[in-house]
C-alpha cells in the first residue's frame, strides 16, 4: 500500500458482524476484547488491534474489555500493565471492564479437573526434549506418550499434587488428550498447564501451576461473554484448539474466533523481543524514544491519537499479509497537523543579521496568524529588533540559479515582516560567514516593494527576544525497508536517525509551549515539546515529521 492510496478501507470483520446481527446471533450483542500480554510496551501493531476491537464494539452499541494475559509472570510486570492502560486511554478508548487472566486461575483449574474427569486431559512426565521429538512433523504423525493411558484417578491425584507444589518445576505438565496424528500440530496433545515457581505480580506465590495461553484465552473469552474473539492471522491454526476446549467444557458461551492479517510496516520492527533488545542494549533511549514504533514513542514524537486512528482505518482489515509503506503513517500525521498545528518560527542553525538602518534599542511587535488558513486559531505576538537570526542555509554568497533566499546584494522578505537587502557579509579568519549587515525597506511591512519583485520568503527570530532551545531531529530508526529480513536486524539501524541541535532559537511565543500542542516550525517540520526533558530554561522540541516525505521512492 502506498501513501497515495485511497483512504477508503476494507474490513471484512464488519461484514461478519453485520450478518450476525441480522441473524440475531448472540441475541444481537457484540462484545469484543483487547487482550495484551503485559511483557512490553504496546506498539503500532497493537494500535491496529485496539482500534479494531474498540471501534467494532462502539459501532454496534457493544462492549470491549481490556484483559491482561498475565499467565507468564517471568516476563510480565506492573509497569507494562500501567503503560498499556495509558496507551489505550490516550488513543481515545474506554474499556467496558478491566480483567486479568489471573482473575480466572481458580476457574481455569476447575475446568482442567473437568477435562481430566472426562478423560480429555492427562498428566505427562515427558521431558521437553522428548515431547518435541514425539510431536512429529508436518508430514509425519506424532507418537503417543507412555503416560497417555494413565488412569483418571492417578491424573487427578497428580494434578492436585502439582498445584500443592509437591513436584519440581518441569517434572510434570498437563496435556489435552486430542489426536497425536492430527495434521494440525497444535492439536497433538498440547500442554495446557506447566509447573513454574515464579512470583506473580498479582497473585504472589499462591500458584506454582500456570495455564498456557491457548487454554486460558478461549475460556477467558467465554467467561466474559465475548461474542467475537478477534486475533491476528498466526492464531488461525490455533482456532481448532480454541473450539475444542470450549466444546469439551460447559462454559457460558462459545465465542467466534476471527483472524486478520497483522500490521507489517516498512522501516520498522514490531517484535517485542527485538524492541526490548533495542532498549536494553541502549540503541534507543527507552521504550518511549520517539524513534520507537511503540505507542508511547509515537506520543512523545508528537503523533496524535487521531492520526493513528486514521492510519489504522486507512490500511483496512484483511486476511492477506501485505506491507504498508511508512509514508502512509507519516502522511496521516502530516495531514492532521497541517490542519491543527499552530505555526511558529524556529532557527535551527542561527546566522546573525544586523539591520544597519534600524534604530538602536527600538522594538516593533507584530501580530502574526497562528494558522494562515484558520483565522479562528488567532494570532501571536512576534518582536522585531535591530539584530535578528536567520538560518545559515538561507544565505549564499554564490548561489545556484534557482536559489530564492538571501544573497550578497540581494533582497528577501522576512516572514510577516519587512524586506531586507544584504549589504555586507562578515567572515571569520577561516573565511566562514558569521554575520550579515542588511538594510530594511520601511515601506514593505505587509506590502510589496515599489517597482521590484522579491521572490524569496525566509523565517527569522529576534535575537533579543528569542528563546534558547534544543531541537531533536528524529528520523526513521531503520534505513532498511525490512530489517527483519537481515541476518542481524541491528545492521539495518539508520546511523542518521537522530540529529541533536543544541544551539537553536525559537520565537518568544513558545515560552509557554504545551506538551499537548504540536507546532509547525515554518519551512522546517512539525515539532512538539519534549515532556520529559524540556525545562523553562532550555526548551526541547522533538521533530514529529518533516514537511514533505524525504524518503519518497
Amino acid at each position: 500500500m502506498s501513501a497515495t492510496d485511497s483512504p477508503v478501507s476494507s474490513n471484512f470483520i464488519r461484514h461478519i458482524i453485520a450478518a450476525d446481527l441480522a441473524a440475531n446471533k448472540n441475541d444481537g450483542k457484540v462484545a469484543t476484547r483487547f487482550p495484551p500480554e503485559p511483557n512490553g510496551y504496546l506498539h503500532i501493531g497493537h494500535a491496529k488491534s485496539i482500534c479494531l476491537n474498540f471501534t467494532l464494539a462502539a459501532e454496534n452499541n457493544g462492549s470491549c474489555n481490556l484483559r491482561f494475559d498475565d499467565t507468564n509472570p517471568e516476563k510480565e510486570s506492573v509497569e507494562y500493565m500501567e503503560a498499556i492502560e495509558r496507551d489505550v486511554q490516550w488513543l481515545g478508548f474506554k474499556w467496558a471492564g478491566k480483567y486479568h487472566a489471573s482473575d480466572y486461575f481458580e476457574q481455569l483449574f476447575d475446568y482442567a479437573v473437568q477435562l481430566i474427569k472426562q478423560g480429555d486431559a492427562y498428566v505427562d512426565s515427558s521431558t521437553p526434549e522428548q515431547m518435541r521429538a514425539d510431536r512429529g512433523t508436518l508430514t509425519e504423525p506424532g507418537k503417543e506418550s507412555a503416560d497417555r493411558s494413565r488412569s483418571i484417578e492417578d491424573n487427578l491425584d497428580l494434578f492436585t499434587r502439582m498445584r500443592a507444589g509437591e513436584f519440581a518445576d518441569g517434572q510434570y505438565v498437563l496435556r489435552a488428550k486430542i489426536d497425536m496424528s492430527s495434521p494440525n500440530i497444535n492439536m497433538r496433545d498440547p500442554t495446557i498447564y506447566r509447573l513454574r515457581r515464579i512470583h506473580h505480580q498479582r497473585t504472589g506465590d499462591a500458584w506454582c501451576l500456570y495455564p498456557m495461553y491457548d487454554y486460558t484465552h478461549c475460556i477467558s473469552d467465554a467467561l466474559e461473554g465475548i461474542t467475537h474473539s478477534i486475533c491476528t492471522l498466526e492464531f488461525e491454526d490455533h482456532r481448532p484448539l480454541y473450539d475444542w476446549v470450549l466444546d469439551k467444557l460447559q462454559t457460558p458461551c462459545h465465542p467466534q474466533q476471527i483472524e486478520f492479517a497483522r500490521l507489517q510496516l516498512e522501516y520498522t520492527i514490531v517484535s517485542k523481543r527485538k524492541l526490548l533488545q533495542l532498549v536494553t542494549e541502549k540503541h534507543v533511549n527507552g521504550w518511549d524514544d520517539p524513534r520507537m514504533p511503540t505507542i508511547s514513542g509515537l506520543r512523545r514524537a508528537g503523533f496524535t491519537p487521531e492520526a493513528i486512528r486514521d492510519f489504522c482505518e486507512r490500511i483496512g482489515v484483511t486476511k492477506n499479509d501485505s506491507w504498508i509503506e511508512m509514508g502512509v503513517l507519516e502522511n496521516c500525521i502530516r495531514e492532521d497537523l497541517n490542519e491543527r498545528a499552530p505555526r511558529a518560527m524556529a532557527v535551527l542553525k542561527p546566522l546573525k543579521v544586523v539591520i544597519t538602518n534600524w534604530e538602536d534599542g527600538k522594538t516593533e511587535t507584530y501580530q502574526i496568524a497562528n494558522h494562515p488558513q484558520k483565522p479562528e486559531m488567532g494570532s501571536r505576538e512576534v518582536n522585531f529588533s535591530k539584530t535578528i537570526l536567520i538560518e545559515q542555509d538561507d544565505f549564499m554568497e554564490t548561489p545556484p540559479k534557482d536559489f530564492k533566499r538571501l544573497v550578497s546584494g540581494g533582497e528577501v522578505r522576512l516572514r510577516g515582516s519587512y524586506v531586507i537587502k544584504c549589504e555586507e557579509a562578515i567572515k571569520d579568519a577561516a573565511g566562514n560567514v558569521v554575520e550579515l549587515h542588511c538594510s530594511y525597506d520601511p515601506a514593505t511591512l505587509g506590502k510589496n516593494p515599489e517597482g521590484r519583485k522579491v521572490k524569496g520568503v525566509i523565517h527569522w527570530v529576534s535575537e533579543q527576544h528569542a528563546l534558547p532551545a534544543e531541537l531533536r531531529l528524529y528520523d526513521r530508526l531503520f534505513s532498511h525497508p525490512n530489517p527483519d529480513t537481515l541476518d542481524n536486524f541491528l545492521d539495518g539501524i539508520n546511523p542518521n536517525s537522530l540529529d541533536v541541535l543544541s544551539d537553536c532559537r525559537v520565537e518568544a511565543s513558545l515560552a509557554n509551549a504545551s506538551s499537548d500542542t504540536r507546532y509547525q516550525f515554518e519551512r522546517t517540520g512539525y515539532f512538539c515539546l519534549d515532556y520529559a526533558d524540556s525545562t523553562p530554561e532550555k526548551l526541547v522540541f522533538n521533530r514529529t515529521v518533516t514537511l514533505r516525505d524525504s524518503w519518497a521512492k
